[in-house]
This record gives structure tokens, sequence and C-alpha cells, in this order.
């Protein structure tokens, strides 16, 4: 992932790098803020699906966001795909996506869709802790277990990953900014690793490098079906009682208002919704499906309702802007 940067500096890039424009008038845009490698296949089963002229252009989520932002009116793009609710509710906030038809929004639980009806989320994930049971007898209760002297030097996470963001922003919603600002500088003082993403701080950890890495749930789950639960060393453990530790995001996707291929763009939502593509979230990517008819899948996961992450409205975790500033503030950008 590209060294984390501001939303001015984002919209700055797209000033001088719009994006390039489509072939056709009838081609069906997708700005996507999910990995290639993560959701390719399944934005080709997309373009199988709902026929027609499909392009994707890939890029950051908060990146992609401005850009729709600078773009204005003569955006290209017809669907944002985003990694996080984050910036899906930057979007809605700037009124720069279009309300979802009923039968879309109801196919995914009120928690995880906007409360105006401008998104919905696609597939959910969890925060967790991976940890080394070579170096660790007693796992941390909650986030502030992990300030702990003991931890001092042992724990990895990465500041430019937009999963590490949002949880910054769910520190900030539920303890407010100076409470959050707080957390950080003690968790700043206890001399945590930087890593560039959420899979070396895995790789530390396996290698018993690490003891803690602060990670989203499905690379572990990925490396297990890669590799085989025998030959993985690092452990799993989700943090519970409704802590900012536990924090439940969602990928969601959305229609920008005004787009001239609003019908194709339907279609696009509809089918991320849909059984085929949860599915496909739930074997390929071990990601949690949003629609709660489609089973988890092939990754034994815990059941979503057992989980218990923080109660927080997800659209309120669109305040990116702010949290990068404070990441800065307290030295952790």
């Amino acid at each position: 992932m590209a060294p984390r940067r501001s939303i001015a500096v984002l919209l700055a890039i797209a000033l001088v790098s719009p994006a390039a424009c489509s072939d056709t008038d009838d081609t069906l845009v997708i700005y996507s803020g999910r990995n290639k490698e993560l959701v390719g296949g399944i934005l080709e089963q997309l373009k199988q699906t709902i026929g027609g002229n499909v392009e994707v252009r890939y890029g950051g989520s908060a990146e992609m966001a401005a850009q729709i932002l600078e773009e204005g009116d003569g955006t290209q793009a017809d669907v944002f795909f985003s990694q996080d609710a984050g910036a899906l509710g930057a979007l809605t906030e700037q009124g720069k996506l279009a309300v979802l038809p009923p039968d879309v929004l109801g196919l995914v639980p009120e928690k995880y869709r906007a409360d105006n009806g401008t998104w919905v989320a696609t597939s959910a994930r969890s925060r967790v802790v991976a940890y080394d049971p070579g170096q660790v007898t007693e796992l941390p209760a909650n986030a502030d277990a992990i300030l702990d002297p003991k931890w001092r030097g042992k724990v990895g996470y990465a500041p430019t990953n937009a999963s590490w963001q949002a949880f910054v922003t769910g520190l900030r919603v539920i303890r407010g900014e100076e409470g959050a600002k707080q957390w950080l500088a003690a968790f700043k003082a206890n001399e945590p690793k930087r890593f560039e993403n959420n899979i070396a701080i895995l790789d530390a950890v396996d290698k018993g490098q690490l003891a803690l890495g602060l990670i989203n749930h499905y690379y572990w789950y990925a490396r297990v079906a890669e590799r085989g639960a025998d030959t993985v060393k690092a452990k799993l453990h989700f943090v519970g009682g409704g802590d900012p530790l536990g924090l439940v995001n969602v990928a969601g996707v959305g229609v920008v208002n005004g787009s001239a291929q609003n019908d194709a763009a339907i279609k696009a939502v509809r089918f991320l919704v849909s059984d085929q593509a949860q599915r496909y979230f739930a074997d390929q990517t071990a990601e949690y499906p949003a629609n709660p008819d489609v089973p988890p899948g092939k990754h034994q996961l815990p059941p979503l309702g057992s989980l218990h992450g923080p109660d927080i409205d997800l659209s309120k975790l669109s305040s990116l802007q702010r949290t990068l500033s404070v990441l800065q503030e307290v030295g952790l950008s």
C-alpha cells in the first residue's frame, strides 16, 4: 500500500492525474478502493453477469473518494466500491451517492447500510490481534491492555492501512477526541513496530519476530487456507466486550449520483450483494457475507453475531481527514 497521504494531497493528485475517458459513452466505470488481488475475480464475474462494457479502476479507497469529489459532476465513476465504510460515508455527506432501491437495501441488515440508503455493505471483517503463542500466555482483553509496558516494542501496526485508520476513527467516535489522543499517545510511548501492511505484520508474528499484531481477521484465514493450519504458527484473538479493538467494519458499494449508467450501476450493486458474490467473499476472501442468508463459507469463521465488537454507527467512520490529522499530531502517521 502506498504511504498515507492527506485528503488535500489526494485531491491534488486527482487534479493533476484525472481519470482517463472511457472508450465508449455506454461503459460502466467502477472506482474500486478494494485491492485487485482480493476482488478482481468477483468483478470479472460481475462483468459477465450484468453484460455491457464494464471498466474497473483500482486505487486506495480514500484516493478514489477524493477523486470523485474533485471530479464533481464530471466524474467518470458510476459505482464506488470501497474497502471501508468511512470513504462511503464521506461521499454520502457530500451528496455524491444516490439512494439505492429498496430491494437492494433489504438484502443486508440495517446496521450494514447507510441510514439514508446510499450504500450497502458487501462484506464484513473484524479487527483482531494476531499473536505468537510462544511469546503470549495472557491475551490482551481490550485496547487498553495493549498499552501494558510488557508489550513495549512487541506490537505491530500498519499506519497507512485503511483498517487501522478506521479503528482510530472508531476510537475517536467511542472515546471522543481527547480520549483517542490519550490512547494513541500511550500506544506510541510503548514503541509499537511499524509495518507496511497487514500481511507483513502477520509474517512477523508467524516467524516469532513479533508477539502481537493488529490486523483484520481474513489475512490469517487466507494464510491457513493457502498453507494449512499446521504450518501457521500465529494464532488469532477476537477481542469482544464492545471494545474498539474488536471493531467490525465493512466493505461496501454505492452508485454515484447523476451517473449516466444508473441502471447498469444498480445492477452492479445488486450483483455484489447477490448469493453468487456473497459466496465469493465468504470462500475466496474469507470475509463475512453482508447478506445474512448466505452461510459463512469454508473458512469456519466464528459467527458474526458472536464477535461483540463496539456498537457503533458505521456511517460515523466518515471523518477520515480528522483521523489523519490526529495521527499526525501524535506522531503515528
